[in-house]
């Protein structure tokens, strides 16, 4: 199953969401209910041997993106510090 982006056009809460290429795009933000957008994303990233990436989110101490901050909720992930 891909993943999909989606940014809230009202919160500006950066998400993804595992679904069916044949389900309906996720229309409601789950941090504020405000209206998402999908994004276009590049696809997987590249995959390294290792436990280790090489990858960093400079706005987000998560990954996750733009709404991540700390004590931040991650959407709801609470994976924020």
């Amino acid at each position: 199953m891909p993943a999909y982006e989606y940014k809230c056009t009202a919160c500006n809460c950066h998400f993804e969401r595992r679904q069916k290429m044949s389900d309906a795009p996720i229309s409601v933000c789950p941090e504020c209910g405000g209206s998402v957008k999908r994004l276009i994303s590049g696809g997987a990233g590249a995959i390294s041997k290792g436990g280790e990436s090489s990858f960093s989110d400079a706005g987000s101490s998560c990954g996750l993106g733009s709404c991540c901050s700390p004590g931040g909720s991650c959407c709801g992930n609470g994976m924020c510090e």
